[in-house]
């Protein structure tokens, strides 16, 4: 084989995995907006949120900015709604007032927009500019596509109404009994990448970090040792909680997770439209980064550090190096991970025995995203690509980061060096926690 046809060998793969990720992207987002009528795919399910159309819409808008006309050099098809889908143009709670497209004239849209897309992917070089090198134009809009399906997701569990969205249930426990805690071995290791093809300016560029030993949970704090918390009175007392987020907590009057319900006989949530009894050996979900802060308090523990948390899921002690994910560098499958709405709940502490980490730790990847302690900011080096907005815009300290992905997250928008921020009041999102703390003399 020649060095010619072995780079068109390469190209054709590379068009092939993007056009199979953006395939699997599109299958979702229309699973999501075909599950309710029109009157719900335009109705605003809550301020937090845009309308599902609105989602719908964005998407081919991105799609259509950075495939067709940046990517593919061709004519605009609807400049005349850019403004109306900028997320940075509208706020959330304003975009049901803006000319939005019908649910008709959006699911035309993004059709046309796609066909348009595939023929870029087909005809366009994979390479001669960053945005094309590796595809990674095409891989940055597949995993915004599945950004906004977890949103949409999360709109889902906001709306009023009987279930839409069914699911299997996630496997059980398959672990034994595991350790409350792993030790994690102090030193340096590699955070970040430089290496990965699809991943964000963020998550760029791999630097060595070096961290203490430290204790991590073994898996995420369960909603049982959650209850633990409330039923001791935990929200009633300002000892476990910061300023703010005490502060947080009594002007909103939060006396518990969201969607949780305290009845006669236990705790309750509503999930997805269904009334049902906490599962204790799941991972506690919707949960701020107040909650997750205030509980670590209450258990004489701390919330990790954004760097303890990759060096726990991505550090190899046998061979010194970062792996892709807690597993090693395969793409997760069902047996690694609760990822890609393939269940709609956590799966209990212990049912991915495949997934755990060198060191012992589990389901780092999938089930919930978990706050870290870390405020949001640029590794060292770290340059915007493609654009500000992307991340840049979002640095300081009103947003904490977030690791791991959650049952809503998909493959293509996760692995271990992917980071998530939001502001720490955030509840409707698929948010949980584990806790760490700091290893003693002599220890590791």
């Amino acid at each position: 084989m020649t060095t010619t046809e072995s780079k068109d060998l390469g190209a054709e793969e590379l068009r092939a995995r993007a056009a199979e990720a953006l395939t699997r992207a599109r299958a979702r987002s229309d699973a999501l907006t075909d599950a309710v009528d029109d009157e719900d795919l335009i109705r605003q399910h809550s301020k937090l949120m845009s309308p599902l159309v609105w989602d719908l819409a964005h998407i081919g808008s991105q799609e259509e900015l950075w495939l067709v006309r940046d990517v593919g050099g061709r004519e605009p098809l609807r400049p005349d709604i850019d403004d109306i889908y900028d997320a940075f143009q509208h706020a959330r709670a304003d975009r049901p007032a803006l000319p939005l497209l019908s649910p008709a004239e959006a699911r035309s849209y993004v059709r046309e927009v796609r066909a348009k897309a595939f023929d870029v992917l087909e005809r366009v070089p994979l390479g001669g500019r960053r945005l094309t090198e590796q595809a990674f134009a095409f891989g940055m809009v597949t995993q915004h596509e599945q950004q906004h399906d977890e949103t949409m997701l999360a709109t889902h569990q906001l709306r009023q109404g009987d279930p839409v969205l069914h699911a299997p249930e996630p496997p059980p426990a398959r672990s034994g009994t595991l350790p409350a805690e792993v030790l994690v071995p102090g030193g340096a290791f590699t955070m970040g990448t430089s290496a990965e093809p699809w991943a964000l300016d963020n998550e760029r560029p791999a630097h060595e970090i070096a961290v203490d030993a430290y204790w991590m949970d073994t898996t995420p704090v369960t909603s049982g040792a959650y209850a633990g918390f409330l039923d001791s009175g935990g929200y009633d007392d300002e000892r476990w909680w910061s300023p703010a987020g005490w502060a947080y907590r009594t002007e909103n009057g939060i006396t518990a997770p969201r969607f949780w319900k305290r009845e006669q006989d236990g705790w309750w949530r509503t999930r997805f439209g269904v009334y049902e009894r906490i599962t204790a050996a799941e991972p506690v979900v919707h949960v701020s980064f107040f909650e997750a802060e205030a509980y670590a308090a209450w258990a004489g523990r701390r919330l990790p550090t954004e760097a303890e948390w990759e060096k726990a899921a991505r550090f190899d002690p046998a061979s010194g190096r970062s792996r892709r994910f807690p597993w090693g560098d395969e793409e997760p499958g069902a047996e690694h991970a609760n990822l890609g709405q393939r269940h709609l709940r956590p799966a209990p502490a212990g049912a991915y025995p495949a997934g755990a980490s060198p060191t012992g730790v589990h389901q780092l990847i999938g089930d919930v995203w978990e706050w870290t302690s870390t405020d949001l900011h640029g590794y060292p080096g770290f340059a915007a690509f493609p654009y500000q907005e992307y991340s840049e815009v979002f640095f300081g300290p009103e947003y904490k980061v977030l690791r791991g992905g959650s049952f809503g997250t998909d493959a293509a928008a996760i692995r271990g060096t992917f980071r998530n921020w939001d502001y720490p009041i955030r509840r409707q999102i698929f948010a949980g926690f584990r806790t760490a703390r700091d290893a003693g003399p002599g220890e590791g």
